[in-house]
């Protein structure tokens, strides 16, 4: 599955986007993975309630299952102007 990083989110990881396998069944699980994986993550991830997330380029929310999803996406909130 390819994990995308946007605006702040990308800048505190330092990368664009992680291609990992997982086993996570949500949303919510795969955050836990990827917070464990280095202080980086736990930084990027450390506030779920100033982040939104994408799954398959469709806004979803923190419980959305991953089966047979091929994308998720982590960015902060979208604000008009």
């Amino acid at each position: 599955m390819d994990v995308l990083y946007f605006a702040w989110v990308r800048e505190r990881i330092g990368a664009p986007k992680d291609r990992i396998e997982t086993n996570a069944a949500t949303v919510t699980e795969l955050v836990e993975e990827l917070r464990a994986r280095e202080p980086r993550y736990e930084a990027a991830f450390a506030d779920l309630s100033a982040l939104r997330v994408a799954v398959d380029q469709e806004l979803a929310d923190f419980d959305a299952p991953l089966a047979g999803v091929r994308e998720v996406a982590f960015f902060p909130p979208m604000t008009g102007g």
